[in-house]
């Protein structure tokens, strides 16, 4: 069995990134497959969801033991997700499995992208919104204060069964048939739905939530899909490492910034799935980074925050504060 050292390494880097946010899994290490390594899509989806259902769990049991896990929120979510997961394959293959059905996945994976990097544009504006409010974690803030850390024990939330189980049936499906949605799609929609948990227990009760959810779709694609162990095994040996070192880092460090980073790395994905050229996505993600500091500095000014975000309202240099502890604004 050739086993691939570089596809290792790509992996381990992932997975630090998903143990940090509790994103990006699915999002990351299929694209990477894809585009870097050439693997056809739907075998990177088998391969890299049966590696996440060993790779999970690990991350998931370090948020257990650190108390930042709602349990009726996974049981619920699991009560959606896990049979709506094994349909998600029995779709995906009842496309069929020529060039067709590959094309089929990798754009329905493209649009899983742009719909996760939308999601983590949206909760840095809600975190944006918090602080232009004067929203504190007594007051209903709906994410981490800036630089602090998330795990500071789970607030009281009244569970809303059926939308939390449809949310769940929803990023089944879509994890079944792309791999992507454990960790990109269902912690936006948990964030909607449940604002205020913290940052980090909203990675927790994701991470866990995933751990069935993920052996639903691997045992689908063990069955229905297009597994290769080679592919698994070298996505493992750097995975669970990876996963592990970014769930210890999570639990006392703000992930503002690598929001932003994952966000831009799920659009240039998203752009190689729809089959965009180097050239007009180089010039699409350079656009993005000229415009995007400009936009939310105008958001930042339109809800009378001062437009840099180490400048306290009202207060001169002196009062300045290092850029780094305002991870979220």
């Amino acid at each position: 069995m050739h086993f691939d050292y570089t596809m290792a390494i790509g992996s381990f880097l992932v997975a630090v990134v998903v143990g940090l946010t509790g994103m990006g899994g699915g999002a990351l290490m299929t694209p990477m497959l894809v585009t870097f390594f050439g693997v056809p899509p739907l075998t990177a989806v088998s391969s890299d969801l049966v590696a996440a259902a060993v790779m999970k769990p690990i991350g998931g049991l370090v948020h257990l033991r650190r108390g930042t896990v709602n349990l009726r929120l996974v049981a619920w979510l699991c009560a959606g997700s896990v049979p709506a997961a094994f349909c998600g394959v029995l779709l995906a293959r009842a496309l069929g499995d020529g060039e067709g059905v590959q094309d089929v996945i990798q754009k329905g994976l493209g649009i899983a992208l742009l719909i996760a990097a939308a999601g983590l544009a949206v909760r840095g504006y809600l975190a944006l919104r918090d602080r232009a409010e004067g929203r504190t974690p007594e007051t209903g803030r709906r994410t981490a204060a800036p630089g602090e850390p998330a795990a500071t024990g789970l607030p009281s939330v009244t569970v809303r069964p059926v939308p939390t189980a449809l949310v769940g049936a929803v990023g089944g499906i879509v994890v079944g048939m792309t791999s992507v949605g454990s960790g990109s799609l269902i912690i936006v929609a948990l964030l909607a739905l449940y604002p205020a948990l913290k940052a980090n227990q909203l990675v927790g009760t994701d991470l866990v939530q995933a751990v069935p959810l993920v052996m639903s779709a691997a045992l689908g694609h063990l069955l229905f899909g297009d597994f290769q162990l080679s592919i698994t095994t070298a996505l493992l040996v750097g995975s669970i490492p990876g996963v592990y070192i970014g769930s210890r880092i999570s639990s006392r460090a703000p992930g503002g910034l690598i929001r932003r980073a994952l966000a831009f790395v799920l659009l240039a994905s998203a752009l190689k799935m729809f089959g965009v050229g180097n050239s007009p996505t180089v010039w699409v993600l350079a656009g993005l980074l000229l415009a995007a500091p400009v936009f939310w500095t105008f958001l930042r000014v339109r809800l009378g925050l001062p437009a840099l975000p180490w400048t306290r309202p009202g207060a001169g240099p002196a009062s300045e504060e290092p850029a780094l502890q305002r991870s979220d604004g």
